[in-house]
């Protein structure tokens, strides 16, 4: 077992090297890279496939794993993830130490799961997928490391139940694919708080799969067992469903969820938060059903200044720290508003006003977001225009 953080991370360079992944930090050199390794037909392919899959059901899914795992086309894709498992691997390396029998569901085709295997090789591994391409590239890599304590099962977790008995489950973006689902909305366009409506919440777990995953999951985690948790649910609406799915079940956080921050090349990524989890003790921290802090601009009504910025506004902000600066607005003279309901059921508010000699644009729905924009009296028609452009956009 290494003993340090910069081992971990040596020896966690060292194995992604020997899976055929490459660090890129620049797009140009990336995609260049890419279309040395990948043919027009193949990038072809994995557009289509990856479309079906952000919008299609567990069978268009597995398509596009099967395929991404072809020996020619993973290293190309999966370097995109390289800081991912930077952001991910060492934390999961720490916990394991704690464990002996662990799960990794989900596992693709074992790029972490063999890593921790060779970081662990006194402790058992299972990894799950459902993807049978993937499994067939994670058992012909484990053979070729040597790795006894290290074993797959092809199980579709939807459908089919698993087995065994483990003290720690390990699941990275394997619970809640569907990232296009918006998850549990507000109780209305003016709070971030939601209402305890169990039935919006059994709808959004059968509809991601999230409730058929968990209770699998919780069938083979040991009565003392741990889990470690990364998902795609920094958006508050999904965070929340996502933890009292959690809640729900006798899971409870043995410490605060981290944010993760990484690059996918260029592209900065704000992922997770990291739950770390045990099933039984006493809840050491509470769950938190509030948005996180922003880049959101401090806000107050003196502050507003004219601006030597033709092209700026006095004050903007897109994060939901506009709602508190919208509250701070005393004395709205509200030349004009709009609530309605979207086709996708979120409820949106469009507010025209005036303000101690200023005009402002204010925008709030109940997935979270909120926009606050304040200009002067000589820039009051272009919030007249971005008014009736978003009037344009309900649908």
């Amino acid at each position: 077992m290494l003993s340090s953080s910069d081992e971990i991370r040596a020896a966690l360079h060292e194995h992604l090297a020997w899976w055929g992944l490459r660090q890129f930090t620049s797009d140009r050199d990336y995609f260049a890279w890419q279309q040395q390794q990948l043919s027009h037909e193949d990038l072809k392919q994995l557009t289509l496939l990856a479309e079906r899959k952000r919008v299609g059901d567990r069978h268009d899914e597995m398509a596009f794993y099967d395929l991404a795992a072809h020996p020619k086309i993973f290293p190309a894709l999966y370097s995109q993830r390289y800081e991912y498992y930077e952001a991910i691997a060492p934390w999961m390396a720490v916990h394991c130490d704690d464990a002996t029998q662990i799960l990794d569901f989900g596992c693709g085709p074992g790029i972490l799961t063999s890593f921790y295997a060779r970081l662990f090789p006194n402790k058992q591994f299972m990894g799950i997928d459902r993807s049978p391409v993937s499994l067939a590239v994670a058992r012909e890599q484990a053979d070729r490391l040597g790795l006894r304590n290290l074993h797959f099962d092809c199980v579709d977790g939807d459908v089919q139940l698993l087995s065994g008995c483990y003290d720690l489950v390990v699941a990275t973006h394997a619970l809640l694919q569907a990232e296009h689902d918006p998850g549990l909305p507000s109780r209305s366009w003016r709070t971030f708080e939601r209402g305890n409506d169990s039935t919006l919440q059994a709808l959004f777990e059968q509809r991601t799969g999230l409730g058929r995953r968990l209770d699998n999951l919780m069938e083979v985690l040991s009565p003392d067992g741990h889990m470690i948790l990364v998902e795609k649910t920094r958006p508050l609406a999904r965070r929340v469903s996502f933890q009292r799915a959690l809640a729900a079940r006798g899971l409870r956080l043995i410490e605060l969820p981290t944010s993760i921050r990484y690059h996918s090349v260029e592209e900065l990524v704000d992922d997770g938060p990291y739950y770390r989890l045990q099933r039984r003790g006493q809840e050491a921290v509470a769950w938190d059903e509030s948005p996180e802090p922003d880049d959101g601009r401090p806000f107050s009504p003196e502050a507003i200044v004219t601006s030597t910025d033709p092209e700026r506004p006095l004050y903007e902000n897109h994060w939901p720290s506009a709602q508190a600066a919208w509250e701070q607005l005393g004395n709205r003279d509200v030349l004009v508003e709009t609530t309605r309901r979207e086709q996708d059921g979120r409820q949106v508010h469009v507010e025209r006003g005036r303000v101690s000699g200023f005009h402002y644009l204010y925008c709030a729905n109940t997935f979270d977001q909120r926009q606050l924009v304040i200009v002067e009296q000589a820039r009051a028609a272009m919030l007249d225009v971005y008014y009736q452009e978003i009037l344009q956009g309900f649908g």
